[in-house]
């Protein structure tokens, strides 16, 4: 069911504490953790607590977490420093789009340039 944990979740299993991560931020609703294979400087991902497989079903289904995920990837962009110089967020959805873990969460890539179009 959407929004419950799910077993074989990996960032189900790092909210529970399950599965460590470097966390550098938390409020009631979303973590941000360093990413394991990071693509930038900064590359932080935040991520709902609550599961859903991808940003477009969070948004339909709970669109405050989603908003909250956004004002918290400003929120890593100012404390990673990154904000001033520029940052991007990304949302893969789907693994077409490079999305491996199927629970919402945004990338948040800054630190060095990020031309426009990626890949």
């Amino acid at each position: 069911m959407a929004g419950e944990p799910q077993a074989d979740c990996l960032f189900c299993k790092i909210v529970a504490g399950e599965v460590p991560a470097t966390v550098i931020r938390e409020s009631e609703t979303t973590l941000a953790f360093r990413d394991i294979n990071p693509q930038a400087p900064t590359h932080v991902l935040v991520i709902p607590k609550v599961h859903h497989p991808d940003a477009a079903s969070l948004a339909v289904a709970e669109p405050q977490i989603a908003a909250d995920i956004l004002r918290e990837a400003g929120e890593v962009a100012a404390q990673e420093g990154v904000d001033a110089k520029g940052f991007r967020v990304v949302f893969n959805t789907g693994s077409g789009a490079g999305q491996t873990v199927f629970h919402a969460h945004a990338h948040v890539l800054g630190g060095r340039g990020l031309n426009w179009p990626p890949g």
